[in-house]
């Protein structure tokens, strides 16, 4: 059997349909290429099921103009088509000795216009900021060491991946968190290592450099494994803090965060426009964009070519932010009950939130309110307590497939309804190492029971997903005790996703001419 899919990590794939955005989403539809990429990404998705011999309920986000005055887009209608398809090559399946024959798992299928804001927003984890900041190469990490016998410096490539257990351990902490972690963990090395405090001793004390934790390597063969992978993260976590440094990153974290929370409005962002002269012109495109999810009005016409001015961005730009309209509205904010998502707000205090604060939270650092919206989506699936009108079944679920949101301890043996073994995880919950210095206890403890764990949950995402998505789904695995496996057509950064935003469109916007900036409305 062929498996078509690539694993992302331990809880994520994508089917590698790169082009998906734009062969679904363009302006002029296009329904015999959707269909074949439909066609094509179902067949890839069904072998995940396959692989791990799961058979799911599946649901996914209907249509929003469903109501017969309206008429039904094909982009509106990717949601459903997929689901029909997926299920369709799973019936086939079902003809596989030894396949399960009732549902054994749950799969929510979703597309990009569940959340807009996800793949622009910064996101402040280490693993999200290197690849958002550091231009890696995939999994790819560039950087120098000392050269052999004194000579010239040498580059080397490393992998950040899950066999690394410093990467597994910081990956999805805060940036901020993840350099002092670092810190603590090179401070205790040293103070547990003679040899290492001879070396240390010669710097007077003070601060030791990347270069000086590379030369100790070599003056330490016997700890380099371990200095070598802490040098590494020592050095991205310090070059990540220097690119937010000088870029001014914090600031724009900041509105960012207040126009998802509803904390800030139009008029805060032209205040930032006005009087922030060196915030670049990706980053400045990325609030803009944020701030057409929630206010799509104030970019109809020439309204939105007169904010691109005051941001001095070019035309090329504002067809990034045009073609956000061709994703579909995330939801209908005066009747929640047709959106994608229902969320109700608190309308007197913040009338153009996105999301509402996740109470009970503690915000140990700064900017990391935010939060996918999948995230409660999610959850809700896991209680039972997701719409069945926003979110129905492809098939009417056996009755064997209910109640998954038991605790597994009161449901049957696995035996009883899932046909596969379960794998040892290679991911990690947030833990303090063994030691100060090593994260291989990481590793050591990631062989957690799976079958003590209730029904995995599916969440593919059409249009591409973000690592702060990847993200939840770890996090969730823990907190709901169900495996949560994310996939999507393909992982996306910031830049990759606005570049392929800006291709749902030739550039239509050259010959507009833009108005003076007294026309805009705040």
């Amino acid at each position: 059997m062929n498996l078509e899919y690539f694993a992302t990590d331990s809880q994520g794939f994508v089917t590698d349909n790169d082009r998906a955005l734009e062969e679904l989403y363009g302006d002029e539809e296009n329904p015999r290429k959707g269909d074949a990429c439909l066609n094509v990404m179902a067949t890839r998705i069904a072998t995940v099921f396959a692989s791990l011999r799961e058979f799911p309920s599946v649901r996914y986000r209907a249509a929003k103009s469903l109501d017969p005055m309206t008429m039904t887009t094909f982009r509106d209608m990717i949601p459903t088509k997929l689901a029909a398809r997926v299920w369709n090559c799973l019936m086939q399946y079902k003809k596989i000795p030894n396949f399960p024959q009732t549902e054994t798992c749950e799969l929510l299928i979703l597309d990009r216009s569940v959340d807009q804001i996800a793949p622009i927003i910064h996101e402040w984890t280490y693993d999200a900021m290197c690849r958002d900041l550091l231009n890696m190469e995939g999994n790819k990490y560039v950087h120098e060491v000392p050269g052999k016998a004194g000579g010239p410096p040498e580059k080397q490539e490393v992998l950040l991946e899950e066999h690394d257990p410093v990467w597994l351990e910081l990956r999805h902490a805060h940036i901020a968190d993840a350099y002092e972690r670092l810190h603590d963990k090179m401070t205790t090395f040293i103070a547990k290592n003679k040899a290492a405090q001879i070396q240390h001793g010669s710097r007077d004390g003070g601060e030791l450099s990347t270069w000086d934790l590379q030369k100790m390597v070599q003056a330490l063969p016997q700890y380099s494994e371990q200095i070598d992978k802490l040098s590494l993260h020592v050095e991205i976590a310090g070059k990540i803090n220097r690119i937010i440094g000088d870029l001014g990153l914090q600031e724009i974290g900041q509105i960012e965060q207040d126009l998802v929370f509803g904390d800030a409005g139009m008029k805060d962002v032209i205040k930032f426009f006005t009087s922030k002269e060196d915030v670049t012109c990706e980053n400045k495109l990325r609030v803009l964009m944020i701030l057409a999810a929630i206010y799509p009005d104030k970019f109809e016409g020439e309204k939105g070519l007169n904010l691109m001015k005051l941001a001095k961005l070019p035309p090329d730009d504002m067809n990034a932010v045009k073609n956000m309209s061709l994703l579909g509205q995330p939801s209908d904010t005066k009747n929640s009950s047709t959106g994608a998502f229902s969320l109700k707000f608190d309308i007197h205090k913040k009338t153009h939130a996105t999301r509402k604060e996740h109470t009970g939270k503690e915000e140990t650092w700064q900017l990391s309110r935010f939060y996918p919206i999948i995230e409660d989506l999610i959850e809700n699936l896991s209680k039972g307590e997701l719409s069945k009108e926003d979110y129905p079944y492809t098939n009417d679920p056996s009755p064997t497939a209910h109640g998954t949101s038991q605790p597994a301890s009161v449901r049957q043996a696995p035996e009883a309804h899932s046909m596969r073994s379960r794998r040892t995880p290679t991911w990690a919950r947030p833990r303090n190492s063994d030691d100060g210095y090593s994260s291989d206890s990481i590793l050591r403890h990631t062989s957690s029971d799976f079958k003590k764990m209730g029904k995995r949950i599916f969440v593919f995402i059409v249009g591409g997903a973000t690592r702060s998505e990847l993200r939840v789904c770890h996090k969730l695995t823990s907190k709901l005790n169900r495996e949560v496996i994310l996939g999507s057509s393909s992982l996306d950064d910031p830049p990759q996703f606005i570049t392929k935003l800006k291709l749902l469109t030739a550039d239509e916007l050259n010959g507009w001419q833009m108005n003076s900036l007294d026309d805009i409305e705040i």
